[in-house]
């Protein structure tokens, strides 16, 4: 799940983009020297990689943000150093983008220097859980206007079936589950499954058929 320099994690508000791509980067950082994290997430400004700075800087994750996270202006800006995503070859980058197709939006002016170097994964982060990506069909529309609005295509899933507080091992499985069948319904492989560490504790993990991403929750102010 780490062959690429460049992965990219979109999907629908509250498919636990963030949470992935902080998890990601600091997994990443054991293999490679210089991992960088770029939150793009320019719309929504409650929930962004910039929460967990604090968490980033200690596993030795560079964070690249606007100039105005943390503050009162919430204007789409973003820092000439996002660049260095295209231009940093020595380094591996993860971006965060934001939900939907206006967030999506923020990719758009590099996304000629990605399809160029053509090493990337493009990540649909999907939670079968959340209203509006309960049904497939739901899912695939959500991914396909994603795509439209960001001019690249996805070419992997990442399965984050939760319930919050109150997800048990039978509700990844079935997740897994319902994420195999978007997998089939649009060709494309489920990269990894996220699972938070102590869900599958005591569980038999030989019924996950994927690859297994241990979330640890990072705590984002009032958030988890």
């Amino acid at each position: 799940m780490f062959e690429k320099r460049i992965t990219i994690f979109s999907g629908h508000y509250g498919s636990g983009k963030t949470n992935i791509a902080v998890n990601f980067s600091l997994s990443l950082k054991k293999l490679y020297e210089k991992v960088s994290v770029y939150d793009l997430d320019i719309v929504n400004p409650y929930f962004r990689t910039v929460d967990a700075v604090n968490t980033l800087n200690n596993g030795g994750v560079e964070l690249v943000v606007s100039p105005f996270a943390e503050t009162n202006v919430d204007i789409p800006a973003m820092n000439s150093a996002s660049y260095k995503m295209i231009h940093d070859k020595s380094a591996r980058a993860v971006v965060d983008l934001g939900g939907d197709d206006r967030g999506a939006l923020a990719l758009g002016r590099f996304c000629e220097g990605i399809k160029e170097e053509n090493d990337y994964y493009m990540v649909f982060v999907y939670n079968p859980y959340r209203p509006e990506t309960k049904t497939i069909d739901g899912a695939f529309e959500i991914l396909t206007e994603i795509e439209r609005v960001s001019k690249i295509k996805f070419n992997a899933i990442a399965a984050n079936p939760n319930l919050g507080v109150e997800t048990t091992p039978e509700t990844v499985y079935r997740g897994i589950e319902i994420a195999e069948e978007l997998s089939k319904k649009i060709d494309l492989p489920i990269l990894f499954t996220a699972v938070e560490k102590s869900v599958l504790l005591n569980s038999d993990e030989k019924r996950i058929n994927t690859r297994i991403l241990p979330i640890e929750l990072i705590k984002y102010g009032n958030w988890i």
